[in-house]
């Protein structure tokens, strides 16, 4: 397990990040930071988009720590034939987001970036992951929205729901980054911390 001289913060309410670093045994703190993710351009490359949110958010939470701190941003992001597709904003765009990955490949782009504080000194990288759909019938498309769960995630899918997982045919990369936190490249970024 790795130790640290600073305290850890994850700067993201998802529990599923909070779950996958419980995961391997990080004893970490949450502060959710404020910022707007919609001032964010689209139009920026896929990997620069989801560092650059990943930044945002350890930055923002960083300065307010008082004390010595790592502090972890994620942001995990859906782009499909070069769009990039969010959280959708209600059960409308779920369901077009749904019939859009279906049958076809996309990828999953997470970025993730450790943040020093209070010197404010950042690490960002990136993980990528292709993941291909079977064709899904509206009235599994449907139901699966009606749960609500894809309400909150990016691509409208969660590789981890119960109904979400069985849309998913087939992955190359990291399962964890589909989740929303590649562990094997965090992990990397802290050992080099705690070294």
């Amino acid at each position: 397990m790795l130790t640290f001289s600073r305290s850890v913060v994850l700067a993201s309410q998802s529990p599923r990040r909070r779950a996958l670093l419980k995961q391997i045994g990080i004893d970490f703190s949450v502060q959710v930071s404020d910022i707007n993710e919609e001032e964010m351009s689209l139009d920026m490359p896929p990997t620069e988009y989801a560092a650059g949110l990943a930044l945002r958010k350890a930055e923002a939470v960083a300065c307010k720590q008082d004390t010595a701190a790592l502090v972890i941003g994620a942001d995990t992001i859906v782009v499909l034939d070069g769009a990039i597709l969010n959280k959708p904003a209600d059960s409308a765009e779920a369901q077009a987001m749904l019939r859009r990955l279906s049958g076809r490949t996309h990828t999953v782009y997470t970025g993730v970036a450790v943040v020093h504080a209070p010197e404010l000194t950042a690490h960002c990288e990136t993980q990528k992951t292709e993941v291909t759909f079977r064709e899904l019938d509206d009235k599994e498309i449907l139901e699966y929205v009606a749960t609500g769960s894809p309400l909150d995630k990016a691509g409208s899918y969660g590789i981890q729901d119960d109904f979400g997982a069985v849309f998913v045919r087939n992955i190359i990369g990291c399962y964890y980054n589909i989740v929303g936190l590649p562990l094997e490249l965090l992990y990397r970024m802290l050992r080099k911390v705690a070294l």
